[in-house]
């Protein structure tokens, strides 16, 4: 067997405004392994600022893990630990290398074009009326779950968006979730929360940034309104830290990033811990390409979750890779008329 390594710079369509910053563009690797006539191919969803392994010896790491590729997807999965989008990536390259296809991961329903996976549209930051526009064409396009992200611009002129959306829509019609992505302090985070409530929010994904978990657990035992625990996952590595978070916080949810987390591995893991601590869960993409971005979907839907997922992100760069993937009515499916290209990374299928 043989093992290689690609990177791909995607270029954003428009700038996708957070509480971090401005993303203009989003880096990815590749692992590509060929045995014989076979080829497999996953994608290491490292996302610059965020990931934990982040890291200058990043690159070192992928070349070192492609020329000990003999020692099997075991043994090197279990030294990958502190490298999560590795390890995702090369459970991936394994998976597809062993598939009938080296697109068809998990077969099912999905996979075959006869069933849909409901999808959140997202709405990014930036001022009033580029955030009235984004939820006017996410209503339009047909999404029944919006998922706004909140923090950057004045909290009071956020309320008023989604006061907006509520006067027109009812909360049967159309479901909100906000991402402060840590953009609240704790001593205000409640009030804020309460606000929210108002307008009869499905859900805050991490509304004060992490590590803090006494603060956290207060709010989850206070909050009006569910709470989704996201970048609080990232980093922790050893299920009893996990299962620690789970049983002080108390969340409402927790949200899987397969790429920050161990791949399908590690969501396996923390969806288990989720159901040991009454918490729910959903998935959502992490900005990867559409390699990426279709492993996790059809590893989503064999979760059986009828909740929608974060998983409209392929759309979103000017330089993706075309693929059968497909977002309508606010539903991801595979279409099988549009073949894969992947000639921009030198690999040919």
């Amino acid at each position: 067997m043989e093992a290689s390594y690609r990177r791909h710079v995607l270029n954003f369509k428009t700038p996708g405004g957070t509480s971090r910053g401005v993303l203009r563009t989003k880096e990815s690797w590749f692992i590509v392994l060929r045995d014989s006539d076979k080829i497999g191919i996953g994608e290491c969803g490292l996302l610059r600022g965020l990931s934990v392994d982040d890291r200058p010896d990043y690159e070192a790491k992928l070349k070192w893990v492609c020329d000990h590729i003999h020692l099997g997807e075991g043994v090197l999965y279990h030294s990958l630990l502190e490298y999560p989008s590795i390890q995702m990536g090369l459970e991936t390259a394994f998976l597809s290398l062993k598939s009938e296809s080296p697109f068809e991961l998990f077969p099912s329903q999905f996979t075959s074009g006869a069933d849909t996976i409901p999808i959140n549209g997202l709405i990014w930051m930036g001022d009033r009326d580029y955030m009235h526009d984004q939820i006017s064409e996410r209503i339009e396009q047909g999404f029944s779950c919006i998922k706004m992200k909140i923090g950057a611009i004045d909290f009071n002129a956020e309320i008023e968006l989604l006061r907006g959306i509520r006067n027109e829509f009812s909360e049967e019609a159309i479901e909100i979730r906000v991402d402060a992505n840590g953009a609240f302090v704790p001593g205000n985070a409640l009030e804020k929360l309460k606000r929210l409530s108002d307008l009869k929010i499905h859900s805050i994904e991490q509304p004060i940034k992490p590590r803090q978990w006494d603060e956290m657990a207060a709010l989850c035992e206070e909050t009006p309104i569910p709470i989704a625990l996201d970048e609080e996952l990232i980093g922790l590595f050893s299920s009893e830290e996990k299962r620690d978070l789970l049983q002080q916080v108390k969340p409402q949810y927790i949200i899987l990033k397969p790429s920050f987390i161990g791949g399908f591995k590690g969501s396996d893991e923390w969806i288990d811990l989720a159901a040991q601590n009454d918490a729910g869960w959903w998935i959502t993409s992490a900005l990867e390409s559409n390699v990426g971005l279709n492993a996790i979907s059809q590893y989503t839907y064999t979760k059986n979750s009828k909740l929608p997922q974060g998983l409209g992100t392929g759309s979103l760069f000017t330089n993706n890779f075309p693929s059968p993937l497909l977002v309508k009515q606010g539903t991801l499916s595979l279409n099988s008329s549009t073949e894969w290209d992947l000639s921009q990374i030198d690999v040919t299928i």
